[in-house]
């Protein structure tokens, strides 16, 4: 199973929507505080429709409280659109933990000290772009990484 981890999210419908595909490809969800919005809030029931309460959820009130969880911290992917690496270059594992920052500003630089370069990643994109919406971005990895799981029988 993936962890998918938003950190600060400030969208209630991504959120809802991540929550989603999450059901959908029996990922976990760690939301890490603070949000932009009241995890009630009806556009985040909205996007998530009624499958949010078959949604194996975790909120943390901060990084540490959720850094605390990881027992492998080279298995902790963070998504960057300033990283090099192409996520497409990287081989996930069942159990990775793929993290993705506030749709405003991304992961902070003293978040992405945390980890190693190596497992910071990218989605190559055109140049017309700063970024994709952190919903399309989940999909994005989240889909590559079960393909992975899925071929090595893992």
């Amino acid at each position: 199973m993936l962890n998918i981890v938003l950190v600060e999210p400030e969208i209630p419908n991504n959120t809802g929507n991540i929550g989603r595909l999450c059901v959908g490809t029996e990922s976990r969800l760690h939301l890490i505080h603070p949000f932009g919005f009241v995890i009630n809030d009806k556009n985040l029931k909205r996007s998530g429709l009624d499958y949010w309460v078959h949604l194996d959820v975790t909120e943390y009130q901060n990084a540490d409280e959720w850094l605390k969880q990881i027992s492998d911290k080279s298995r902790v992917f963070l998504m960057s659109s300033h990283a090099e690496k192409s996520y497409l270059e990287n081989e996930f594992q069942d159990g990775d933990w793929l993290v993705f920052g506030k749709e405003s500003v991304g992961l902070s630089k003293e978040f992405m000290d945390l980890f190693e370069k190596k497992n910071q990643l990218t989605i190559p994109m055109s140049s017309l772009i700063r970024s994709f919406n952190i919903a399309n971005s989940v999909a994005f990895v989240v889909g590559e990484a079960k393909r992975q799981i899925a071929i090595r029988g893992i």
